[in-house]
């Protein structure tokens, strides 16, 4: 199924460069790639100024996790490729040692969740999170502008929370495609989740007030083990965890109710380092991002975490088979 799902992608990224990234979109279907052959040089292909060597070293942070190591790679890659030279720092730890190595100087960017960033560093009460994206956005970006931080337009994709289940539990359940049809016929199912999710508006509480759910908690770590090993017939998920990859073992449901914060991704610069780079770098950096659905994130996390694939080898893929590099 792997083997089929990359043919699938292949023959999506295909389309998406026959009518251009306008005409993609950010829909899930639209994949940003992430599983095509190469593609012939196009308009979208990185252009070089081997004159931006002269700049200074560009150091680009990232989390420790794998998604942030595949991300941080991308954008080391874009720099580099525009002719930048580029300093890696890709195991930070938490958004709280990443954000003050951002601040003091210490890396020029790194990307960040917009519901993380306005959480965790702009005291913002998870229920007060915009659940519009672009709001959330808006607000993130000018939260960071008060620390001299430029933040980049946001992706396509985001990584918040997602309910999954296992493919015949959706096709038990009548196949529906969002959390409404889930649980208007099936508030009984049970889930699992963190157990912090309990006391939350955000997780079980939000659940049961505006989905209806009434089915039962199962606190866990386990995630898709949990579904595996029939302990829960749901789980309480990432949006763009590997194995959401494996569409014939897996299937999640669309938050149409928007319990979930948005968690887009923004890559924050410091503002004296987007003057140094200057414009047509940082238009490079969001143009890269188009591709960056939830499915092309999900396919590039199940290479590095699933296939073993090393994440800057991923991001190498992505760049190549989206026809930005050759």
């Amino acid at each position: 199924m792997i083997s089929t799902n990359r043919r699938i992608l292949a023959a999506l990224a295909a389309m998406c460069f026959a009518v251009g990234l306008a005409a993609c979109g950010e829909d899930e279907s639209d994949s940003g790639g992430a599983g095509s052959d190469a593609p012939a040089a196009t308009e979208k292909t990185i252009e070089r100024d081997d004159a931006n060597a002269s700049k200074g070293t560009i150091t680009v942070g990232s989390k420790n996790f794998t998604e942030q190591f595949i991300l941080g790679e991308i954008y080391a890659q874009t720099l580099e490729a525009q002719g930048f030279k580029v300093q890696r720092r890709l195991n930070l730890g938490s958004e709280q040692v990443a954000y003050k190595a951002l601040r003091g100087g210490e890396i020029s960017m790194y990307p960040e969740y917009t519901g993380t960033a306005l959480t965790s560093f702009f005291d913002i009460k998870t229920t007060d999170v915009p659940k519009d994206a672009d709001e959330a956005y808006e607000q993130a970006k000018k939260e960071y502008a008060k620390n001299k931080i430029t933040a980049l337009e946001r992706t396509p994709f985001q990584n918040t929370y997602v309910i999954a289940s296992t493919k015949d539990t959706a096709e038990n359940a009548g196949s529906p495609k969002t959390a409404s049809a889930l649980f208007e016929k099936n508030a009984n199912l049970s889930i699992s989740g963190f157990p912090e999710c309990r006391q939350r508006q955000d997780c079980l509480l939000g659940l049961r007030s505006l989905y209806g759910y009434k089915g039962k908690f199962v606190s866990s770590d386990g995630k898709f083990s949990d579904l595996d090993d029939d302990e829960a017939d749901l789980t309480l998920a990432f949006g763009t965890d590997p194995k959401l990859a494996l569409t014939d073992k897996y299937t999640a449901y669309e938050d149409d109710k928007k319990l979930f914060p948005p968690y887009h991704i923004t890559l924050g610069v410091r503002d004296d380092v987007v003057e140094k780079i200057g414009p047509k770098a940082i238009e490079t950096l969001e143009t890269v991002q188009k591709g960056m659905t939830e499915t092309a994130m999900r396919e590039l996390n199940r290479r590095v975490e699933l296939d073993k694939q090393p994440a800057k080898e991923a991001a190498a893929a992505y760049l190549k088979e989206e026809g930005f590099v050759q």
